[in-house]
């Protein structure tokens, strides 16, 4: 592609991802909405928060091969009309069991999304210092959109009904769909192969059980029934990686695999993911129903994070011509870890300036690491298999936010109602949201003694949740520099 053309098309790839850290930012301010509105138990919530990502992480690695085989932009056109067909029913959603079939079926039309962009740049980018620069631009978008998300979606949530969230995607989507077609190349593998009917079946059979097991453990403790579908799900997934390994044309290369700087790559981003959108799901409801922020002023104290997040995304290129590139990962991750420990020290009766802190750390140390660690995935496969090594790289990351958000959230929810008194409301026990909606059923004495302890029991589950970040993120930046500490930070190819 003409230079010029190049970064228009880059512009337009942008639009997805801003899509999706605006979808994933947004919901998080409208849980308060949502409780009062839809009234989910606390199980529900979760798998309205999470079952988007769960369905992303099943669908990824087939969506990303189905792109190299029929075309990356056809799949990106395709998943962008689902996507905004799902965001309109999301919208009107009548039911917490109605938003999560409509946030499960967001989550088939996003699957197509993030790989095809991803691989795409890929595609389109031949050189590294360009590609570099473009994988920067890339993550800024992400980062962008948590500012925009939250401070567009708090405006519509003070004006309109909570579904209106989810309406800002469709417009995004048509852009894209429009434009799409004149500045994005069309992209394939020459000799995709044979398609796997069964490979695409057992990649999705391996992941739902696992996830339906952690569902279990969470809200019910460790029993038979979660351990016999975790076991189901794990052994299916030994027999996808079986049959992957005897297929000469495997939907999933493990290949990739042998290479360290994709396979340390990859973990990376799963375990600073998981870290960051445990956090994620807790913040905006801590900013709004325990210190009574308004959802826009609420967002506009998160904006120095994602300030930090852009600037950490677009210095990536220029810093990894300085610094090795272990050592920027690998302090990314700890920078954004005293972002987690800042966070130990909010309290039920304030902590504005520890949360600014915080996101504004983990902001720029996740950014700065992601940006370099996804250059190194999608420079690591051959440009045919972009697709499928981007669909890699993006399930790590989604399964490490959905499981961030199980297991993280359900911690902070265990500790949120273990920190309750005997005798208080079930739908306080729940959730937050709960707990404010039962207290105005209250006569004021009672009602504000609920308050206090509710807001109280959810700030030490947040607590809780943060130091286990830290450790996360300490663990993940020591094995990022060990990993990735090598004499040579240059990408070997895979054959």
């Amino acid at each position: 592609m003409a230079g010029r053309k190049q970064w228009w098309a880059l512009a337009v790839l942008v639009l997805p991802v801003l899509l999706i850290s605006v979808d994933m930012t947004v919901l998080g301010f409208a849980l308060p909405f949502l409780s009062e509105d839809l009234a989910p138990t606390g199980a529900e919530q979760l798998w309205i928060v999470d079952i988007y990502s769960f369905m992303l992480a099943g669908l990824l690695v087939l969506m990303g091969t189905l792109g190299d085989r029929i075309g990356r932009r056809k799949l990106l056109l395709m998943g962008a009309a689902a996507f905004g067909a799902a965001s309109v029913l999301a919208a009107f959603s009548t039911s917490a069991f109605m938003l999560i079939i409509a946030r499960a079926l967001l989550g088939v039309g996003g699957a197509t999304l993030m790989p095809s962009t991803l691989s795409l740049i890929r595609s389109i980018f031949l050189d590294p210092r360009q590609r570099r620069i473009a994988i920067g631009v890339w993550s800024a978008g992400f980062s962008g959109g948590m500012a925009v998300g939250p401070v567009l979606g708090g405006w519509l949530l003070e004006h309109f009904r909570w579904g209106s969230v989810f309406l800002i995607n469709v417009p995004v989507m048509l852009v894209l769909l429009v434009v799409g077609p004149f500045v994005l190349p069309e992209a394939r593998d020459p000799k995709p192969g044979r398609f796997d009917p069964l490979s695409a079946l057992l990649s999705l059979a391996a992941m739902l059980p696992v996830v339906y097991g952690i569902k279990l453990i969470a809200e019910d403790g460790f029993g038979l029934k979660a351990a016999i579908s975790v076991l189901l799900g794990l052994a299916l997934g030994v027999v996808f990686i079986r049959r992957q390994n005897h297929l000469d044309e495997p939907m999933l290369d493990l290949k990739l695999f042998s290479n360290r700087a994709f396979s340390a790559s990859v973990v990376t981003n799963m375990l600073g993911v998981f870290a960051m959108v445990g956090l994620l799901f807790l913040v905006p409801q801590y900013l709004q129903l325990v210190l009574g922020l308004t959802p826009v002023v609420a967002a506009l104290w998160m904006l120095p994070a994602t300030v930090a997040g852009v600037a950490g995304a677009l210095l990536a290129a220029w810093l990894a011509k300085r610094i090795r590139v272990s050592v920027l990962v690998s302090g990314g991750l700890l920078v954004a870890a005293v972002g987690f420990l800042a966070l130990t020290q909010v309290s039920a009766g304030g902590g504005l300036a520890y949360v600014v802190v915080s996101f504004t750390l983990l902001g720029g140390g996740v950014a700065l690491s992601e940006t370099l660690t996804n250059d190194l995935v999608v420079s690591a496969a051959p440009a045919e298999r972009a697709g499928a090594a981007s669909a890699i790289s993006e399930t790590g990351f989604e399964l490490g936010g959905a499981l961030g958000t199980a297991i993280l959230g359900s911690v902070a929810t265990a500790v949120y109602r273990a920190g309750l008194p005997e005798g208080t409301a079930e739908a306080a026990r729940d959730t937050l949201g709960g707990a404010v909606a039962t207290a105005h059923q209250l006569d004021p004495a009672q009602g504000q003694a609920l308050l206090t302890s509710a807001r109280e029991a959810f700030t030490q589950g947040m607590h809780v949740t943060a130091w286990a970040g830290v450790a996360v993120l300490v663990y993940t930046g020591i094995q990022a520099f060990v990993l990735l500490n090598r004499k040579k930070d240059s990408v070997v190819r895979i054959s």
